[in-house]
């Protein structure tokens, strides 16, 4: 679907453009450019961030209410719903992230891309140091402890040789980048919900669609 589409108009009636989340943030911030605008507390003690619809309504009042409206920003035309989009996103709630969060939704949607869950990684037992020389490789070992063995009839102390080994990608590596997908999943349904209840876009309808939830359990 191309997100420059013109908006439909059947017998004077607009239609709106039907996009999941992902997609919506992917128009308003890699498309339409939209800036990410995060609100100052006023006072540093405070301990909340999340301004949520009272911040876009502020928005939508410095918008103006022209249906095909939008702002200039150092001459360039943006959307006013792709306005409202990134104001939404600006008002994450820490409990979601806050300010980091909205950072980093507003990130991958203008570079069109999904955080990386590590697809297909499996932890694989590696020495932890190789050694290379004419021969070929050799995985480096380590003294941890002695021994006394017999033998030719003598006893004699000898060194027990150990592999160091490590896992890669390590397991806890592939759960917080699983870990690190399902924060901005939740975060893109906060705005999704945000988007659908608030009704404050004119030209776009975001619907119920999202990315799957866990998609490293799909194959």
């Amino acid at each position: 679907m191309s997100y420059q589409g013109r908006i439909n108009r059947t017998g004077g009636t607009r239609v709106k453009r039907a996009l999941g989340v992902q997609a919506a943030l992917e128009w308003a911030f890699r498309v339409e450019k939209a800036q990410l605008e995060l609100p100052v507390l006023q006072d540093a003690n405070e301990g909340g961030f999340g301004f949520g619809l009272e911040y876009v309504l502020l928005h939508r009042a410095a918008l103006g209410c022209k249906i095909d409206g939008g702002r200039h920003k150092i001459g360039t035309y943006i959307h006013e719903d792709a306005e409202v989009i990134a104001a939404t996103v600006a008002g994450m709630p820490d409990k979601l992230g806050g300010k980091r969060m909205a950072i980093r939704v507003a990130e991958l949607a203008r570079a069109g891309l999904t955080p990386d869950w590590m697809p297909g990684a499996v932890p694989r037992c590696v020495p932890v140091e190789v050694k290379r020389n004419q021969h070929g490789e050799r995985a480096t070992t380590v003294v941890v402890g002695t021994e006394r063995v017999l033998s030719r009839g003598k006893w004699r102390t000898v060194d027990v040789l150990a592999c160091p080994v490590t896992y890669v990608p390590h397991p806890q590596q592939i759960e917080a980048a699983r870990r690190a997908y399902a924060d901005w999943w939740q975060a893109l349904g906060w705005i999704r919900d945000g988007l659908i209840d608030g009704g404050m876009l004119r030209t776009v309808e975001v619907t119920e669609a999202m990315p799957k939830v866990r998609p490293w359990n799909h194959r």
